[in-house]
This record gives structure tokens, C-alpha cells and sequence, in this order.
């Protein structure tokens, strides 16, 4: 069994899909929950599905070594962004090099890098008319959406479509395919 942690930044529905995905599996489970906004919900979430969660900020995170500390206090074996917005220090892309992946809600190269996150992708999705997106499941490196593309899942953009309609068929992608990446990723550990 490996463990899973999940780095988030925000209300954590991904994290939640994920978490109860691996809740009736054998191969892996989610055994921490961390976030650098003390009262993301993402933590409540975590809470509720009995997840320990970490809280830390941003000297915890780039000047101390107390993040890598707890995943390896807790035995992580596998490191997941979802929806988590900085950058990865050096010192745990180096102790989880090969084992951190990140979902983007967009098609990378497409709408990636700093600033392109949740409803502002979709919004420049919309505005330049673009036919289709998708999610990027990607490994995760010193840059903004910049590691090795893992898997693409694609939707048509309706002329119908606003920001927040695309959101949602974004969102099911994501809930279909991500845990199912992160189980193959871990199947091959």
C-alpha cells in the first residue's frame, strides 16, 4: 500500500474525489492533506473524510525543511497538486523526483504558467474561441506547468458555453480521470 499526499490550496473538491476514490483500495490511500491557507476548506474536508492535514506557510515551505518533514513523518510515497498554486521547492522535488504531478485545467502548452489558474483559464479559454480544452495531468518541475505531459482528456467548447459552464465539464473530467492517472502512476512505483 502507498501513501498519498495531497497539496491544495483551496475548497479541495479534487482532493475530496480523490481521497474517497482510494478510500476502498488496496494499492493506495491518501494519509495527508496539506494547504498553505489555514482556512481553505480543502482542510474540512480532509477533517471529515478522517485525512490528517497540515498547515503550513510560506517560510514553513521555502526556508525550513518542515513540509518535506511531514510527508516523510508520514511515509509519503506519491505527492498530488490539485489546485495548489506555488512552486514546489528544490528540496522535495528532489527527495519526490519522478513522483509529483499536478492537474491543470486547461491543454498544455495552452493556457499554462503563472496566473493561469481555475476560472481564468476557462475565461481566456472562452475569449479566444477556442473549440475544445481539457485537463493535463503533467510531472511537476521548477516551472508553472512546464514537467513532462503524464495524460490529456479533451471537450468540446460550445459557442454556447460561459466560463463557469466550461468549468463544469471540466470538473467531470477531472473527477474521471484523475484518480484513475494517480493509481497507474503508483501501480508503476
Amino acid at each position: 500500500m502507498k501513501n498519498i499526499a495531497i497539496f491544495a490550496s483551496g475548497s479541495g473538491t479534487n482532493a475530496e474525489n480523490i481521497i474517497k476514490y482510494f478510500s476502498n483500495r488496496k494499492t493506495a490511500k491518501v494519509v495527508l492533506v496539506l494547504s498553505n491557507h489555514r482556512e481553505a476548506y480543502v482542510l474540512k474536508r480532509a477533517a471529515n473524510n478522517n485525512v490528517n492535514s497540515f498547515f503550513f506557510d510560506r517560510n514553513d515551505f521555502y526556508n525550513t525543511r518542515h513540509v518535506l518533514d511531514a510527508l516523510l513523518s508520514n511515509d509519503i510515497d506519491f505527492v498530488v497538486l490539485a489546485g495548489f498554486l506555488w512552486l514546489i521547492p528544490d528540496n522535495i522535488l528532489e527527495e519526490y523526483k519522478g513522483r509529483i504531478i499536478n492537474i491543470h485545467p486547461a491543454l498544455l502548452p495552452k493556457y499554462g504558467g503563472k496566473g493561469f489558474y481555475g476560472d481564468k483559464v476557462h475565461k481566456a479559454v472562452i475569449a479566444d474561441g477556442e473549440k475544445e480544452s481539457g485537463i493535463t495531468i503533467h510531472h511537476v518541475n521548477r516551472n508553472y506547468d512546464e514537467g513532462d505531459i503524464i495524460f490529456q482528456a479533451k471537450c468540446k467548447v460550445d459557442p454556447s458555453d460561459t466560463y463557469e459552464s466550461l468549468a463544469a465539464k471540466i470538473h467531470i473530467l477531472e473527477y474521471e480521470h484523475f484518480p484513475r492517472v494517480i493509481e497507474t502512476m503508483i501501480s508503476d512505483l
